[in-house]
């Protein structure tokens, strides 16, 4: 790492002197992370909520790194970056943009900047003719050791696919039909009346002109439903209800169809989900993990390992979720009560697990088993115990004999 960084250094220092430092961080950074027709995405409540599930179990993830033989290493000084990695985004805030940005463009693009890490925007990748691949941002090619092109592979080596791009067409077939709806009952149901005159409308007739605005201001006062308003017409005036071209059944039953589909272009199937989440939040969560969440994972942390680590550093960095995060209260107990059945809160992992502080000793560490809290792993002690209960039962056998 410590060659790597002195060359970031170097590069950084002599790309500040030309100029150019500024132009490419503030507008690829900066300003580089949602835009509009990606808000438009979010407006749409069933595709937030499940972006928000995604993205929500990945930035809840703790992330640690691992040695060739699976040891966390505590004090790895990566650590302390992918804690914070800029100024203005926490670690939680980031890997929910990373995820977020991942799951709308099918791609992602984690760039290090010595101490700091940010996710780049409007970056072209190219491969050469000896299959490397070449970074610019703004015309200004970036080291490849500095940033990472993160993708959701779909059928193309050199971009990923996401929402924004497959979903295309069924999004803005959604997104239409929304907003038709709400603008039809933002503006009160789109209630509108027709005029009818036996005789032809002239503007410079005054009286005439006095008389509509007098029913028009009628209409307009109508402002709560237990409002009663009497509008007396004369003869040849008559007042009927336009129907609203919008036929909300139908574009409910669209919604109903399609709205779902959005949810498989996140790799889910919205209708399992869902009632899965309605019986049990724990399949239904471990559900969203093994269907969507947990190849994400492991995508991130082939890059980001690759971007902090060399490959003779033997180094990992990887995502872990506790799954019994997901359980209820009540299982927990009873998944501790049939680990030990005396001592609810020994050993430390069960008293971690129900929110108890550890006693951080060599008994309440070692995990037991059966209800005389024999430790796994001392064979001897459970050789003792059952040469112990053999003498017994033969003292016993020889009494009766």
């Amino acid at each position: 790492m410590g060659i790597r960084d002195s060359f970031s250094n170097w590069l950084y220092g002599i790309a500040e002197k030309r100029g150019w430092v500024e132009d490419v961080y503030a507008q690829s950074i900066r300003y580089g992370g949602v835009f509009v027709n990606e808000q438009n995405v979010l407006s749409s409540s069933d595709v937030y909520e499940l972006m928000q599930d995604i993205s929500n179990q990945i930035a809840l993830a703790d992330i640690v790194v691992e040695d060739n033989r699976g040891k966390e290493i505590d004090d790895d000084p990566v650590l302390k970056y992918l804690k914070n990695p800029n100024n203005y985004l926490t670690q939680f805030e980031f890997m929910k943009l990373m995820t977020n940005s991942y799951l709308l463009n099918g791609e992602v693009f984690p760039i290090r900047d010595g101490d700091q890490i940010h996710l780049a925007s409007n970056v072209y990748a190219e491969l050469d003719n000896r299959l490397v691949e070449h970074f610019k941002i703004n015309g200004i090619e970036i080291p490849p050791f500095m940033i990472r092109h993160v993708k959701n592979i779909g059928t193309s080596h050199l971009k990923g696919v996401g929402i924004l791009d497959i979903g295309k067409n069924t999004l803005s077939g959604v997104m239409n039909a929304e907003k038709v709806l709400t603008e039809k009952y933002k503006k009160g149901g789109l209630l509108a009346f027709m005029l009818k005159l036996d005789a032809h409308i002239n503007p410079s007739n005054a009286a005439q002109s006095k008389f509509i605005k007098a029913i028009l201001d009628q209409l307009e006062g109508i402002d709560e439903s237990r409002t009663i308003k009497m509008i007396p017409l004369g003869k040849g005036y008559a007042i009927d209800a336009l129907e609203s071209p919008i036929d909300d059944d139908k574009i409910l039953a669209y919604l109903n169809v399609y709205k779902k589909d959005l949810g498989k272009f996140l790799g889910v199937n919205v209708d399992t989900y869902t009632s899965l989440i309605k019986i049990d939040v724990e399949k239904g969560m471990m559900y969203l993990h093994n269907k969507a969440v947990k190849h994400i994972m492991k995508n991130f942390s082939e890059h980001l390992t690759a971007l902090f680590f060399d490959k003779s550093s033997g180094k990992t960095i990887k995502f872990k979720i506790n799954i019994l995060d997901f359980v209820p209260y009540s299982t927990k107990t009873n998944i501790g009560y049939n680990i030990v059945r005396t001592g609810i809160t020994s050993p430390d992992n069960v008293a971690e697990m129900l929110g108890f502080p550890k006693q951080n000793t060599p008994e309440t560490q070692a995990i037991y088993i059966s209800n005389d809290l024999t430790e796994i792993g001392k064979k001897k002690a459970t050789d003792d115990s059952l040469k112990g209960g053999d003498d017994n039962s033969k003292e016993k056998g020889n009494e009766g004999i």
